[in-house]
């Protein structure tokens, strides 16, 4: 009776485990597949600029002196991972709040070898960045398709938590499409598997040793059991254009987008703008996009985030539920004629390129402010907007475009925004 229960136990284990894994001594093992990845996942140190940079009084020695300071200011370190997925040319990808500010970065390999690092561009839209190192006896790992991963896939992150060193936790997906309600491009992929402080910038790979994520942000304290990563599809995009352009140039389709009805996936037409790409594709109001260049869409943030990474000029290709029929339309992804606020510079809106657009049903012939692109963390950001605001208004006087919201805001006293912000009307005050 015993030795039935002992072999109903053992075999419970090993159904348990995933199949098609190496096994050592019988027993299913990680390891095959961490000696294959671990080599390209890379320490990263940032020596970052301190106030003193921005700030020349703060150098003064009097000054310093006269407010209790230090007479030498001190170097502000900070620390995560990335991965080499570039061992020809030396392209590492990271996180862009690691390399945030960075005034010198040093990548630390797996055999200790300590290589100075240069930023080519990062976007903190999507919060990747890519740095170069000298390509010498460099090992890479090859980006897989995050577009294939299904809630419970086994997944392995591998980073620096804590600067322990490189540590590797493994899980599964736990969920898909994932928006954290931070920034406009947001399309993570949950999972179980631990990350932790330090880990950001670090490798989420499948059972392939294929990097199908790049870890970026946990919920509350570390070990909850949810982390987050940018999908690889969406990184790769993103790195593409980093190293041509240094940045990421974003397009515009000229859309508004809701999500759909009923509980379908997909991602709802709510407005097409006139004479726009996604008018001249015979896109219209109340298609459901159910497809972009053949990838399944599940809501409107993850057509928004793929969207936002496809260069101007190039075609997309979007399949739309229309009634009974799926009609798959082409249009190519215009430029964003981004407005400086009539020139003048408005502290409150720095991080901010504001566009002037037309979107039906607004009031005050439909014309509104765009907030086109945002940077995470600017000031435009830490006072609440986000990007796909349009701004309508100040201080609940309409404004239709960016030389009036110019001269509203050289006004003194109480300032606020009124924004619109899918189907919610926000105020958002500025000082």
């Amino acid at each position: 009776m015993i030795r039935a229960l002992l072999l109903a136990l053992v075999m419970t284990c090993a159904q348990a485990q995933p199949a098609g894994l190496p096994t050592r001594d019988g027993l299913p093992t990680l390891a095959p597949i961490l000696e294959k990845v671990t080599p390209a996942v890379v320490n990263i140190a940032v020596l970052q600029r301190s106030p003193e940079d921005q700030n020349p009084m703060l150098r003064d020695p009097f000054f310093r002196r006269f407010f209790g300071l230090p007479q030498q200011a001190q170097p502000q370190i900070a620390a995560g991972s990335g991965v080499i997925v570039d061992a020809k040319n030396g392209y590492v990808i990271t996180n862009a709040h690691v390399v945030k500010d960075a005034r010198e970065i040093k990548v630390t390999l797996r055999d200790n070898r300590e290589l100075p690092a240069k930023l080519v561009g990062s976007d903190p839209g999507t919060d990747i960045a890519v740095v170069k190192v000298e390509p010498r006896n460099l090992v890479d790992v090859k980006f897989g398709d995050s577009d294939e991963l299904q809630v419970g896939d086994f997944v392995v992150a591998i980073g620096n938590p804590f600067g322990l060193g490189q540590t590797a936790t493994s899980g599964i997906v736990s969920a898909l499409g994932r928006g954290l309600n931070v920034e406009g491009y947001e399309h993570f992929i949950q999972t179980d598997a631990s990350i932790n402080p330090g880990n950001s910038g670090g490798a989420l790979v499948n059972l392939k040793g294929e990097l199908i994520g790049i870890n970026t942000a946990i919920i509350g304290p570390a070990n909850v059991g949810i982390g987050f990563a940018v999908p690889s599809v969406l990184a790769s995009a993103v790195m593409d254009q980093l190293i041509r352009f240094g940045e990421v140039k974003r397009g515009r389709l000229g859309i508004a987008m809701a999500p759909s009805v009923g509980g379908t996936e997909g991602a709802l037409i709510a407005e097409v703008e006139p004479n726009s790409p996604a008018a001249t594709a015979g896109l219209k109001k109340g298609d459901v996009v159910t497809a972009l260049n053949g990838h399944p869409v599940r809501g409107p943030a993850e057509l928004r985030a793929r969207l936002a990474v496809v260069p101007v000029g190039d075609t997309v290709e979007l399949k739309v539920q229309r009634g009974k029929e799926t009609p798959i339309l082409k249009a190519q992804i215009g430029e964003i004629e981004q407005q400086a606020a009539a020139g003048q510079p408005i502290a409150e809106l720095n991080g901010a390129a504001l566009a002037d657009v037309q979107r039906r049903g607004l009031p005050g012939n439909n014309r509104a402010i765009l907030v086109a692109t945002l940077e995470t963390g600017s000031p435009a950001f830490n006072h609440g907007l986000r990007t796909g605001d349009l701004i309508i208004g100040v201080n609940q006087r309409r404004i239709t475009t960016t030389q009036e919201l110019a001269k509203a805001l050289r006004a003194q006293g109480r300032l606020a925004l009124n924004v619109v912000r899918g189907e919610f009307l926000l105020t958002i005050q500025l000082r």
